[in-house]
């Protein structure tokens, strides 16, 4: 009798124990470290509205953060690209039909030490650079001073339109050195006046300088008129169609009132 009694007790504990799992209102995100201070802000706020609900937040790129949302380990992929028909082929033999959501928009900056003199640069000129073509920055009318290359990784969804609307599908050459997040490429090109990077807006501070492009500085107003070459579109991809504290989470991203102030106190663009 105290047998079978025990046995209860550990299967009514285990169950407790398991249902304290499934209901603790946990959410993961993970992804494009150009959206991670959105998702960052966005998350200790909402934490702060809704404390039954823990949100861990990580970067790692927009590639690592769909591979994640892909094999189940993340409950919101952070992306500054849009999925491939591939990724999203490979979800649904997964069981998963990831749902897109557009969470703010942004443009990617060329930025400089500030010591360099170089004010503007043209998409060709950046092309070239990127091309390993022009190795000395007084080829583009700067100082007689060799160009050292910043890029983000492969992995990067930053990495991926700047392929598409800078290189025109060229591929930046072997000897441009590759960083694994935006933060990184800032640092770098601070501490040295010959460098070159690129980065989303949200990320540029006092220890750079953002070069305009074509002649048109990246902004919020030439974004969304997309006037200024470089712009895209920022996501969040969910599983499934999202339901409970992730649709709560997702509903509290996109309000003009609460999500998109924190979108532009994040240095992005706001969807209104």
């Amino acid at each position: 009798m105290k047998r079978s009694k025990l046995v209860v007790g550990v299967v009514l504990l285990a169950a407790v124990f398991i249902s304290s799992i499934v209901f603790a209102g946990n959410i993961a995100i993970n992804g494009s470290t150009t959206v991670l201070p959105i998702a960052q802000k966005v998350a200790e706020a909402f934490m702060k509205e809704h404390p039954d609900v823990k949100i861990s937040v990580s970067g790692g790129g927009s590639g690592n953060g769909i591979k994640a949302l892909i094999d189940g380990t993340t409950d919101i992929a952070d992306a500054s690209r849009a999925m491939k028909d591939e990724e999203v082929e490979m979800a649904k033999g997964k069981g998963t039909k990831p749902v897109e959501f557009v969470v703010a928009y942004d443009c990617i900056v060329p930025v400089v030490h500030p010591d360099n003199p170089l004010k503007n640069i043209t998409v060709d000129q950046l092309k070239a650079i990127y091309m390993g073509k022009v190795k000395n920055w007084e080829e583009i009318g700067g100082s007689d001073k060799p160009v050292v290359v910043i890029s983000r990784d492969t992995s990067s969804g930053t990495y991926e339109v700047w392929e598409e609307k800078v290189m025109k599908k060229e591929r930046v050459y072997p000897g441009a050195l590759l960083t694994a997040s935006s933060g990184a490429i800032i640092q770098t090109v601070s501490k040295n006046s010959n460098a070159i990077g690129y980065v989303g807006h949200g990320y540029v501070d006092k220890s750079v300088k953002s070069l305009s492009v074509n002649g048109i500085m990246g902004s919020k107003e030439t974004t969304l008129n997309k006037t200024y070459p470089i712009s895209r579109p920022l996501f969040m991809y969910t599983r499934i169609q999202p339901a409970g504290d992730i649709k709560t989470f997702m509903d509290y991203v996109l309000n003009k009132d609460k999500g998109q102030k924190l979108v532009e106190i994040s240095g992005f663009v706001p969807l209104n």
